[in-house]
């Protein structure tokens, strides 16, 4: 298997190389396809500095240009990362200020994407951010999300909001991931392939059609893996469909169709810190005792209408959808009253999001005032059966739990002066838990329905004053709270059934920084310090094989700076850079566990990346780039007795372009872990078992090609 993944290699990287030659060889530029040398670096200079201005447009749900916004928010296009099989999120968050991303390098286990310290406790998927893509919340009800649910290639753009402006966003105290698509410029059809170690494959089949106020396009990928470890394969087929329609007046309609097919997702479990260190590479031996695996259906549908006005705009959006798990653990799970090892569990959801903004006309475009509102329901039929080795036996556990979310908030931007502006917003929101169990034997197995809701009130303010054309200055204050998902709420250590004693967390952040903005576009820099303090956040209290368990921390709080910048050194060379310094720590002399002033497990003190792209003929046609990244020593557990090591990686890739008439070529190769550094990936926190390490591979190579015909 690996000498078959190593010639299709090879043969990658021949006709890369034998493309991009020809196309060097070639002394004069075709004058009747392509644009001129200065056109192309004029369009990228407009396509930069019209990328910062609109920053803020869909992050804060404002119209409002980034230099004067009182938020910490970074911006990326796709384009700026590392070419790659798009597998993973990391491969399109890589480098934003904040954000700490946990590839697990096992897809049973979805990354975990930590932002200022939330979403750490996170056992699987993602939790306290707020995801979305192209205003379509990816984010459940309740809070929590699963990166593997999102067509990775179909984004062309990632903002990240962070601090206390995010409250305004509701039950999601870390902030908010906001994804964006690009409708298609004119009709196309493109086919590619990328391969890499251990027989990854992954091969997409894309289209649009586009007739004047009417486009169509639709996206299918096909991946398949052996996994880094044994006991890792994993399959997966996704399908997007995407439909837009522009209507009289300014109104467009946007119909989104998604659908992630996962049959097979093996899980080699984590490892002993021991383990690791003997061998990075082999699998936990429940993996294959208990065949641990998982398979995920994840189907959604969407429709969003907008309309711009000259005073005024709107936009609704109503969706639905259905996500089906079914998930072996590698323990049985026999006992009458155990919840089995087995998960079983289909989600149903729908949600509605309607907002206006105004801008009264006596104001003359300096205020702008917004309402809106979110409405979500989320039910979960969850069933649970014996493990029998890797085949489902007698039921344990049969329950429906339902989420209703209601919330309404306010939001108002007004610019007091020319160079001083007032962002405040107000949420109110209203969420209720309720479990139906069926699960019942008298005198045996109690009746574990329960129900509980919170009622929170979520505000923020933020000044910004922008000193001159290129710096401004922000401070923002705000705060949020984060409720335990229903995932969350469903185990706890004695007994079955919802965990009573399981509230909210409340949240007060604080946030201060600078900003810079190159008068030609060629460069932006972002400095933030921010303190965020918290009663009663949610922590792993106990991991075991699986079956996680949280309480309620008394108090914790985060200082920090993040560093964000960018800039074109030379036509040829650009550099971009993130860092995150922050101590996240346990803050409560009354704790009985005595965690005062140790470190919340999982999160780094330091992350730091640093990219340059390199084009030595000033355009897009062939860029090398190299990557270095620094992350510091992670706590496994609440005791702090064990830490996941530090670590350096180096990575670099090639990405050629050409064309011909109508005809578009693309060729990549990307090595990772040049220095095949072992380190480990993601932890899992507070593992009662001691198998806390998630391996990360050595080094991988990995290749791509591409064609595309436009009409």
């Amino acid at each position: 298997m690996q000498r078959k993944t190593t010639f299709r290699l090879a043969l990658l990287a021949s006709l890369f190389i034998t493309a991009s030659l020809t196309k060097v060889s070639a002394s004069s530029p075709d004058l009747t396809n392509t644009a001129s040398q200065a056109e192309l670096d004029t369009h990228a200079a407009q396509t930069e500095a019209e990328l910062i201005e609109r920053i803020v447009v869909t992050a804060t749900r404002t119209e409002q240009p980034w230099l004067s916004s009182p938020a910490s928010i970074d911006t990326l296009l796709v384009t700026e990362q590392q070419p790659g099989m798009r597998t993973d999120m990391a491969e399109i968050l890589a480098g934003i200020p904040g954000v700490q991303i946990d590839t697990r390098y096992n897809f049973a286990q979805d990354t975990r994407i930590i932002l200022r310290g939330f979403g750490a406790r996170a056992a699987f998927g993602v939790r306290g951010i707020l995801m979305r893509l192209d205003g379509v919340p990816l984010s459940m009800p309740d809070g929590q999300a699963q990166t593997s649910s999102i067509f990775i290639d179909e984004p062309s753009q990632v903002e990240v909001l962070r601090g206390p402006i995010a409250a305004v966003y509701g039950n999601a105290a870390g902030g908010i991931i906001n994804l964006q698509s690009q409708p298609a410029a004119s009709s196309y059809m493109a086919l590619s392939h990328a391969i890499g170690a251990n027989d990854r494959q992954r091969s997409r089949l894309d289209a649009a059609m586009v007739k004047d106020t009417f486009s169509v396009s639709g996206h299918y990928a096909r991946f398949r893996t052996d996994g880094d470890r044994d006991h890792a394969s994993a399959e997966r087929d996704q399908y997007a469909l995407r439909g837009t329609y522009q209507l009289a007046n300014n109104i467009e309609l946007i119909a989104r169709v998604d659908d992630n097919n996962a049959p097979l997702l093996q899980d080699p479990g984590s490892l002993t810190s021991e383990q690791w260190q003997q061998n990075s590479e082999q699998t936990f031996a429940g993996a294959s005792k208990f065949n641990t695996r998982k398979s995920i259906r994840h189907r959604q549908q969407s429709l969003t209408v907008n309309q711009q006005l000259s005073h005024s705009d709107w936009q609704m959006a109503a969706w639905s959808g259905v996500r089906a798990i079914e998930q072996f653990l590698p323990f049985r799970g026999n006992d009458v009253t155990s919840s089995g090892g087995v998960i079983d569990l289909k989600r149903d959801f729908h949600g509605v999001h309607g907002q206006f903004n105004w801008r009264p006309q006596a104001f003359a475009s300096r205020w702008q005032l917004s309402l809106g509102t979110d409405i979500e329901r989320q039910k979960d039929t969850r069933q649970g059966f014996v493990n029998n080795f890797g085949a489902a036996g007698e039921l344990r556990r049969d329950e429906t739990g339902r989420v209703e979310k209601n919330d309404i908030y306010t939001l108002s931007t007004l610019a007091l002066t020319d160079k001083l502006t007032w962002l405040a917003g107000l949420r109110l929101s209203h969420l209720s838990f309720n479990v139906s169990d069926r699960y019942i034997i008298q005198g045996v197995v109690p009746d574990d329905s329960g129900q509980t809701s919170y009622q929170e009130t979520s505000w923020t303010s933020g000044l910004n004053y922008q000193l001159t054309s290129q710096w401004a200055l922000f401070t923002a204050v705000g705060n949020g709270f984060e409720t335990p998902t229903l995932t969350e709420l469903a185990y706890r250590n004695q007994g079955t059934g919802l965990n009573p004693n399981l509230g909210p967390a409340l949240i007060s952040q604080y946030e201060a920084g600078v900003k810079w903005l190159s008068v030609n576009g060629n460069g932006q820099a972002q400095l933030s310090l921010f303190r965020i303090d918290s009663n009663n956040e949610i922590v792993v209290d106990q991991s075991i094989d699986g079956r996680t368990t949280y309480r309620n921390a008394a108090q914790t709080e985060r200082e920090g700076a993040e560093l964000s910048w960018r800039y074109q050194l030379h036509p040829a060379l650009q550099l971009r850079g993130a860092a995150t310094l922050m101590k996240a720590r346990y803050r409560d002399e009354e704790l009985n566990y005595s965690l005062n002033g140790l470190r919340i497990p999982g999160i780094a003190d330091s992350n730091v990346f640093i990219q340059a792209n390199y084009r030595p003929w000033h355009n897009d046609k062939i860029q090398a780039s190299i990557v270095v990244q620094y992350r510091s020593r992670v706590a496994t557990s609440d005791s702090n007795d064990e830490f996941a090591p530090a670590y350096m990686l180096w990575h670099a890739s090639l990405d050629a372009k050409q064309k011909s008439a109508d005809w578009h070529f693309s060729q990549w190769l990307r090595l990772d872990n040049i220095l095949d550094k072992n380190y480990v990936g993601s932890v899992v926190v507070n593992q009662s078992n001691g198998r806390s390490f998630e391996p990360a591979p050595g080094r991988q190579l990995s290749a791509g090609i591409g064609v595309e015909r436009r009409f």
